[in-house]
């Protein structure tokens, strides 16, 4: 299956965050680590989803308020284009993928959000979703991003399972590091399944200067 080419620049998260916290977004739409999070999810999931079925969840399944045609076109074609690079980073090996993490006051990185927006992708098809949870293995892949979802547990699809505080506290702490292996993992896991590549990533979209985050 083909893969997508390598990113020729970085993407410009600096304008997305903008307008995803602009008044053009609507109320309920994904910050910028949800977002980031939610494509990796519909992406290393177990059937390949065209941007027609997962874009409207982005924006909470609100309209976004666009200004002009071209301001539309760049928004749009930013989320594509990102899509686009964590394929390729995934593509790269685990050293190259960066999920967009907030950083806290002290420098922790949080990544809560980005769990949440990882689990927002498995609701689109928690049906498709459930060998993993039932593959003894790849419950223990998907726990630490269903626990770090927790503070919601009725939007988890697969329920939730509580833990001691102070593992809680250690998941927290550790996050950063577990989520790229845990993506990997289940990536691995899909493909043996399906014994190919994995979905097709989109291929149109722009490509900006700047870079963001982690």
């Amino acid at each position: 299956m083909a893969k997508t080419p390598p990113s020729i620049a970085p993407v410009d998260l600096d304008a997305l965050d903008a307008f995803l916290l602009s008044d053009g977004a609507p109320e309920n739409s994904m910050g910028l680590s949800d977002l980031d999070g939610f494509l990796t999810g519909v992406i290393i999931g177990p059937e390949m989803l065209m941007p027609s079925e997962w874009m409207l969840t982005i924006w909470g399944g609100d309209e976004p308020d666009f200004e002009y045609v071209e301001e539309a076109e760049a928004i749009l074609g930013t989320i594509i284009a990102r899509y686009n690079e964590i394929v390729s980073d995934l593509d790269a090996g685990i050293d190259a993928f960066r999920p967009i993490f907030w950083e806290g006051p002290g420098g922790e990185l949080i990544v809560t959000d980005w769990a949440a927006g990882f689990i927002d992708a498995i609701r689109l098809r928690p049906k498709l979703w459930e060998p993993l949870i039932r593959h003894p293995d790849g419950r223990v892949l998907l726990m630490p991003l269903l626990v770090l979802d927790a503070d919601d547990p009725d939007h988890s699809p697969f329920g939730s399972q509580a833990l001691p505080e102070d593992e809680v506290e250690a998941l927290l702490e550790q996050g950063a590091e577990i989520i790229p292996k845990c993506v990997f993992a289940i990536r691995d896991f899909w493909r043996e399944q399906s014994g190919g590549t994995g979905p097709a990533p989109p291929r149109s979209g722009r490509r900006a200067g700047g870079r963001a985050w982690r």
